[in-house]
C-alpha cells in the first residue's frame, strides 16, 4: 500500500511532466509484487525443521513400509514436496510421533492397520479440540460416542493436511466495541487489582456465543451508552458478571442453586467458582464435549485431587492417550448440581454413577472388563445397600455404613486390579476391610471373589463347591420333605 500511496502523491504534486514517471513507478511496483510473491511462497514452504530433514532422509524413500501382525502393510514414505506444502510443515516430526527422535526410534507393534490409524488419530486431539471438530464432524462424533472411532486421516490425510480458512462476519455493534476492546485495555478495582478488558477477535469467532451481540451479555452498554461501574475487587466483578448467564440459562442456574459451590458462595465464601470461572467470558466453549479442558478447569481449585486423578487408571488414559471413554470430574460429580461428596446422599448414589459406564457393553468390551454388576448387588455389600435404602424410605432411619465401589477401588486413585500395582491394591483393600470387619480379617482380598462369575478358569474351587451345593441342597430338601410325608403317612396308618 505504501508504494501505491507514493504513486498517488507523485500524481498530485506534479503536472504533465510527472505523470509518465508516476505511471512507470506504479507499473514497476505491480511487476515486483507479482514476481516476488511466488518466491516468498516457495521460501515459506521450504522451511523445514532440522528434525524433519533427518526423518525425511529415510522416510523420503519410497521403499520404506510398516508391517502389522495380521499381514497388512502401510507405506511409511513421506513425499517431501507434499509435506512442505502442508499445514503442518513447520512442526517437527516428534510433535505428532511422540517418543520418536533422531536418536530414539522405538519399535511399536500393532495388530492391524486400522488399530494403528485409530491410535494415531488420538494425537490430533492434543491441538484440535472437539469444539473445532463439531461444526463439520458433529455426526462423526455422535458415532464415536456409540463406539465407532473417528480416524482423522480418513478425511484429512496424514502428511498432506491442508489448512481450512473461514471466519465470522461481525455486526456493527461488535465492530464498534472491538475498536476499543480489540486493543490493550484494563480495568482497575478499589483493592488495586486490575483486569484486562481486551478481547481477541479470534476468541469471539470460536466462542459458543459468536452469534450473540455484545449487549446481549453486557446489558446497559451500547454505542451510545457506556456506564461507569465501580467494584471493590476483581472477584466481586466476576460474580456480578456471572449473574448475566441466568438470563438465557435459567435451567442451569436453578441446578446450581442446589450445588455445593452455590451454597459456599451464599455463605460468604467468594472463592467458590461461578459460571465464568468454568466457562470463561469471551471464550465460552462447550466444556462437556472436551474432557481434558473440563478436568483442567476443576484443577484450578482442586489441584491435589487432580494430581491423584492424573495418576489413576482413568487419568492416565485421558491425559496420555486422549481416551474419550474414561470419566472426568463432571461425569461423576455432574457439572452444575454438584452434591457434597461427603454426604450420605452422594454416597448412596456411587454405585449408580459407576454403573453408567461399567454396564455399557460397547465401552467395556474394548477393554475386556465385566459388565455384570449383579455380582455386587447379590453379595453382602450390595444386598445391604438395597435393604438400607428401603429401610430409610420406610422408617426414615439414618443411613448405615455400607461398602460401596469407592471404598474398595478408591475414588480418585483407581488402579488396575491386575497389574504391577496388585500388591498395593490388595494392601489398601485389606486396610479398608478391617475398618468394618476388625483386625481379625487376614488375606481377605485373596478370599473374596471380584466382579466375575466363578468358572473353571477363574476361582475353580469356588465354582466346584458351589456346583456341589447346587446339587446337594435340592437333594437334601427333597429328602426332608419325603421324610415328613412318610412320617405323616405312618402316623395316619397307626391310627
Amino acid at each position: 500500500m505504501g508504494k501505491y500511496r507514493l504513486c498517488l502523491d507523485i500524481l498530485k504534486r506534479g503536472g504533465d511532466e510527472m505523470i509518465a514517471s508516476g505511471i512507470t513507478i506504479l507499473l514497476l511496483s505491480l511487476f515486483l509484487a507479482g514476481t516476488a510473491s511466488p518466491d516468498l511462497v516457495v521460501a515459506r514452504e521450504a522451511l523445514l525443521t532440522d528434525e524433519a530433514k533427518i526423518c525425511l532422509g529415510c522416510h523420503g524413500q519410497r521403499s520404506i513400509i510398516k508391517k502389522f501382525e495380521n499381514g497388512e502393510v502401510i507405506a511409511a514414505y513421506v513425499d517431501t514436496a507434499t509435506f512442505k506444502a502442508s499445514a503442518h510443515n513447520s512442526l517437527g516430526c516428534s510433535a505428532c510421533h511422540t517418543g520418536f527422535s533422531a536418536k530414539t526410534h522405538p519399535m511399536r507393534r500393532f495388530r492391524s492397520k486400522r488399530q494403528y490409524q485409530i491410535r494415531c488419530s488420538l494425537v490430533c486431539r492434543r491441538c484440535h479440540t472437539v469444539e473445532q471438530m463439531k461444526p463439520v464432524g458433529g455426526a462423526l462424533l455422535r458415532k464415536e460416542s456409540q463406539g465407532n472411532p473417528v480416524v482423522c486421516s480418513d478425511c484429512h490425510g496424514s502428511h498432506s493436511i491442508m489448512s481450512v480458512s473461514g471466519g465470522k462476519m461481525f455486526g456493527i455493534e461488535e465492530q464498534y466495541c472491538l475498536s476499543c476492546h480489540g486493543h490493550s485495555l484494563t480495568m482497575s478495582f478499589k483493592d488495586g487489582e486490575t483486569l484486562s478488558f481486551s478481547v481477541e477477535k479470534s476468541a469471539l469467532e470460536n466462542s459458543a456465543h459468536n452469534e450473540i451481540a455484545c449487549s446481549g451479555c453486557h446489558v446497559g452498554f451500547s454505542s451510545s451508552e457506556h456506564p461507569h461501574r465501580i467494584f471493590k475487587s476483581r472477584r466481586e466483578y466476576t460474580l456480578a458478571s456471572a449473574e448475566n448467564c441466568r438470563r438465557c440459562h435459567f435451567d442451569k442456574y436453578t441446578e446450581t442453586r442446589e450445588s455445593i459451590h452455590y451454597i459456599l458462595i451464599s455463605r460468604g465464601d467468594l472463592r467458590a467458582p461461578s459460571c465464568t470461572d468454568c466457562h470463561g467470558f469471551h471464550t465460552v466453549s462447550r466444556r462437556s464435549r472436551e474432557k481434558v479442558s473440563a478436568a483442567g478447569k476443576c484443577r484450578k481449585c482442586h489441584q491435589g485431587i487432580y494430581d491423584l486423578y492424573a495418576g489413576s487408571v482413568h487419568g492416565k488414559a485421558l491425559l496420555d492417550e486422549r481416551n474419550r471413554d474414561v470419566p472426568v470430574c463432571t461425569d461423576c460429580h455432574v457439572a452444575h448440581e454438584i452434591i457434597d461428596p461427603l454426604t450420605p446422599v452422594y454416597r448412596r448414589k456411587i454405585p449408580e454413577i459407576c454403573r453408567n459406564c461399567h454396564t455399557d457393553k460397547t465401552i467395556m468390551g474394548k477393554y475386556a472388563l465385566s459388565t455384570d454388576i449383579t455380582t455386587y448387588v447379590s453379595d453382602f455389600h450390595g444386598t445391604s445397600l438395597v435393604f438400607d435404602k428401603k429401610r430409610r424410605k420406610l422408617f426414615l432411619n439414618p443411613a448405615s455404613p455400607v461398602a460401596v465401589c469407592t471404598d474398595c477401588h478408591g475414588s480418585h486413585t483407581i488402579r488396575r486390579t491386575w497389574s504391577s500395582d496388585t500388591a498395593v491394591v490388595k494392601a489398601n483393600l485389606q486396610k479398608r476391610c478391617r475398618q468394618c470387619h476388625g483386625a481379625t480379617v487376614k488375606n481377605i482380598p485373596d478370599k473374596w471373589l471380584p466382579h466375575y462369575e466363578p468358572s473353571m478358569k477363574k476361582a475353580p474351587i469356588f465354582f466346584i463347591v458351589r456346583l456341589i451345593y447346587k446339587v446337594f441342597i435340592p437333594i437334601l430338601v427333597i429328602g426332608l420333605l419325603l421324610q415328613v410325608i412318610l412320617h405323616i403317612w405312618r402316623y395316619a396308618m397307626r391310627r
